[in-house]
């Protein structure tokens, strides 16, 4: 059976075995935002559902999008990854003159239907642009100091911006993905050093001169010593994941969304799936992430082995982004992190985050969609991914 299966799976156009997890956490995260904001939309709009109907929508125009995206060559992207990326640059810079501010941050551009958020797709670009860049000097990447330095002026400005709006947790999230697809393409880890060092001094000096994030980084610490206060959140967050215990309280029995716990359909659902459905539920999710972050880098493996260097980076590097935000997203909601106002990929609410998310799929699939057209046109190249159990 095993071997029947892996045969099939080679004759697949795209990885059906990726695209079933994905609609598996999809599915799981709109009856998620259904249930957890059910409290706050009645209070806010006099309707239960308005959330879940809005995220709705923005799956449908994700998958429209993705639909257009997939039949869009890698030789695209290759080729207008600059271009994409002063555009995204351009949205940062919009963003601070024409955004919306929420909770003292300018990250939304109003748009007609929703308000978009220029970091998740600036996190997409920079994907892109190092996939295309390592491409071109993956050779001088290995080998020269200047190689590596050379991005220190792109990604500064963008730093720069993100920071100003300020999106602390985007800025991380670039910094680590631009440095894990470094790593990947041979670079040296004393470039490493080097770059990573100072980037992390001065994010330091930015906590400790600002206050709010000086106080969220002493509430993570120590929420109890101010439960009604700055720990106010976190606090309500680990009460939700004790109440969940082995097995949950079950599908919508959640006490927490009952607004006790702020932003419980965004950047804290995690914290209410783990309420309703415990322990098991917890490690079955994270066993979904895994395993998706499994068929990415093995359909980044495949590209290198077919010498697709820019198809496989763009695996690595999105595999990379998604598995680092769910990370952090659920140590946030435990108490191991600081919050840092990130979406737990493809689950939490929001319509930006969501619609990048499945553009970017949408590319990844493409990039598997070329490996094996290339590996049927000539078979006697098929890489030894192909051949292991799947």
């Amino acid at each position: 059976m095993l071997k029947r299966w892996r045969q099939s799976s080679q004759d697949w156009p795209i990885d059906y075995w990726l695209l079933g997890l994905i609609s598996v956490l999809m599915v799981i995260g709109l009856m998620m935002v259904a249930s957890s904001s059910v409290a706050i939309s009645e209070k806010r709009f006099a309707d239960t559902s308005h959330y879940f109907i809005r995220q709705f929508i923005s799956l449908g125009l994700g998958l429209a999008a993705a639909y257009v995206l997939f039949q869009i060559p890698l030789s695209f992207w290759q080729k207008h990854r600059g271009k994409l990326f002063l555009f995204a640059l351009f949205l940062l810079i919009m963003v601070l003159v024409f955004g919306r501010e929420i909770n003292g941050s300018k990250r939304w551009l109003p748009l007609v239907v929703m308000n978009f958020q220029p970091s998740e797709f600036m996190k997409l670009v920079i994907v892109i642009f190092m996939a295309g860049y390592l491409d071109r000097h993956a050779s001088a990447v290995k080998e020269s100091f200047e190689a590596v330095i050379r991005l220190a002026l792109p990604f500064g400005v963008m730093a720069i911006l993100l920071l100003m709006e300020p999106d602390y947790g985007s800025t991380f999230v670039i910094a680590v993905v631009i440095t894990g697809m470094l790593l990947i393409a041979g670079a040296p880890w004393r470039y490493f050093v080097l770059t990573v060092l100072p980037m992390a001094s001065l994010l330091a000096v930015l906590v400790i001169i600002s206050p709010y994030r000086m106080a969220r980084v002493s509430s993570f610490l120590d929420p109890w010593q101010d439960p009604f206060g700055s720990g106010y959140q976190l606090t309500q967050a680990l009460i939700a994941l004790g109440r969940g215990e082995w097995s949950g309280v079950g599908i919508g029995g959640s006490v927490q969304k009952l607004l006790y716990l702020p932003d419980a359909h965004t950047d804290f659902l995690f914290s209410i799936y783990a309420e309703e459905f415990g322990f098991i539920g917890v490690v079955f999710l994270v066993g979904l992430y895994l395993l998706i972050l499994y068929r990415l880098f093995r359909i980044g493996r495949k590209a290198f082995d077919n010498e697709a260097f820019f198809g496989g980076m763009v695996a690595y590097g999105i595999g990379i982004w998604i598995i680092l935000q769910a990370m952090i997203n659920m140590g946030v909601n435990m108490g191991a992190f600081p919050t840092k106002g990130l979406t737990l990929p493809f689950m939490s609410y929001g319509g930006s985050s969501l619609l990048l998310l499945i553009a970017a799929m949408a590319i990844v699939f493409r990039v598997d969609y070329e490996t094996r057209r290339t590996i049927n046109r000539n078979p006697q190249t098929e890489p030894a991914a192909d051949k292991e159990a799947v």
